[in-house]
């Protein structure tokens, strides 16, 4: 805190300003918020103290286990404070200048708390995917209290010995798959490892111009490997008796509904983001109102009304009635974050084709929208994903199996009347969860590239 004094001096620095200290009070607050604490954790400890816990069957109990994990992070951050002391003074021998031991500790401890974080974020996902290879069709390991190990004991594991992949053999069960899909998946598979490698290797600095031809023609294959695959694929080929049998064919349905509802919020929002960005005319400001308006409610607020209206035009229960519901949807959120983006671009640009003769129309399809690549990956990518996973709309319009998307889909294995099949659900949600993860990870560049320049003007 400084001040400027009210008598002139000749010791003041340039600018006439001196320092004053901290106050009393300001310096003791660390001191009273780190007391403050450690009385919250002793009153903790006390009601934890006083809580009867009564013992499960399925439960591993560790007596005083509270108290040990306790222990155990007490041990941890004095570990830490350790490393940190012999940081801060290796640091200040190699660099020479003062470092402060506190920020050193806080960034041990950040370093703790985020691993921390990873891992319980990362740990439902491994466990499903056990899950998927476990026949029992469980996602409750009940605790294995002989074996040593405590990951088998307390139940966070199951019997790795006995996973199998019996689960994913009934996605495939009874489908019939002609040779030249093979031949495409394989093709497309490939072209999408190949893909993968080239972001690679240019996140490791190979950013040469036959990189980036390859990259686009590794993408134009893969991308109509996948069409062919979505056009030729038919409900025929999956003969199976139960549910799991025709997950696949969901799988198909699902990227079908996706890449059509992607493409048509590419048509609607480019037209009418350009045009609420570089046209002037009557209820222009009340229409982008109205698209922020509506983003407040909730899908399932319209589900009587997008049911009833599909209903009398006799679309429920077809491709065509859900694409258009989800592609309605889609317009507001995409539109103005296009709008973003083209007030973004230098207006010179277009002028200066209009002058040489061109119209709004050639000018926005030959000007602007090269230069939107990555605006236009991103509103693809944004609709895909949301529509793959979506599920109330899907459920209400489809009510035929070989209709269902995947959602749908996973939902009829964990409602079954007598049984659950939790395995089969982890194997399709695993599956079905591919497509999304190879998408994003290869056009995740595009996807925040284009978040950050729809959401920033220049």
């Amino acid at each position: 805190m400084t001040t400027r004094p009210t008598e002139l001096s000749s010791e003041l620095p340039p600018g006439g300003y001196v320092h004053r200290e901290p106050s009393v009070l300001r310096r003791a607050a660390p001191w009273l918020v780190l007391i403050a604490l450690l009385a919250g954790l002793g009153y903790l400890i006390f009601r934890l103290e006083q809580i009867p816990l009564t013992k499960g069957f399925s439960i591993y109990f560790v007596p005083g286990g509270w108290k040990k994990f306790l222990l155990f992070l007490l041990a941890a951050s004095g570990v830490l404070a350790l490393t940190s002391l012999l940081g801060q003074r290796l640091g200040q021998l190699r660099t020479g200048k003062n470092i402060s031991y506190l920020a050193v500790l806080g960034d041990q401890l950040t370093h703790l708390f985020l691993i921390l974080v990873v891992l319980v974020a990362v740990y439902p996902l491994f466990y499903v995917l056990l899950a998927a290879f476990d026949p029992n069709n469980s996602l409750f390991a009940f605790p294995n209290f002989t074996n040593p190990n405590i990951f088998y004991r307390s139940g966070l594991l199951p019997q790795l010995e006995k996973l199998t992949t019996e689960n994913f053999a009934k996605l495939f069960e009874a489908v019939t798959i002609p040779g030249y899909q093979i031949a495409l998946a394989v093709l497309g598979g490939a072209g999408l490892a190949a893909l993968l490698l080239m972001v690679l290797a240019q996140r490791l600095g190979n950013t040469s111009e036959g990189m980036a031809k390859a990259r686009t023609w590794v993408t134009r294959i893969v991308l109509a490997a996948g069409v062919l695959l979505l056009i030729l694929v038919t409900p025929a080929q999956f003969q199976g008796a139960t549910n799991e049998s025709k997950f696949l064919l969901s799988v198909r349905n699902t990227l079908f509904v996706s890449t059509v509802t992607g493409l048509l919020a590419i048509l609607l929002s480019t037209t009418a983001g350009y045009a609420m960005a570089r046209l002037r005319f009557p209820g222009r400001f009340q229409m982008l109102l109205f698209f922020i308006f509506i983003q407040m409610f909730p899908v399932f607020l319209a589900l009587v009304a997008i049911y009833t209206l599909l209903s009398a035009l006799g679309l429920v229960n077809t491709f065509t009635g859900l694409i258009l519901a989800y592609s309605g949807g889609a317009i507001a959120f995409n539109t103005w974050i296009y709008k973003g983006y083209v007030e973004s671009l230098p207006e010179s640009l277009e002028e200066a084709a209009m002058v040489d003769g061109a119209t709004r129309w050639q000018t926005f399809r030959r000007v602007v929208l090269p230069l939107s690549g990555s605006m236009l990956v991103f509103i693809f990518l944004n609709q895909f994903i949301g529509t793959y996973a979506e599920f109330i709309l899907a459920s209400v319009l489809l009510t035929g199996v070989e209709q269902w998307t995947v959602g749908v889909m996973l939902r009829s294995f964990t409602s079954g009347q007598f049984s659950t099949k939790w395995g089969v659900f982890a194997a399709a949600a695993t599956l079905g969860a591919l497509p999304i993860v190879a998408l994003f990870y290869s056009f995740q560049n595009y996807f925040v590239g284009g978040a950050t320049a729809g959401g920033v003007k220049e």
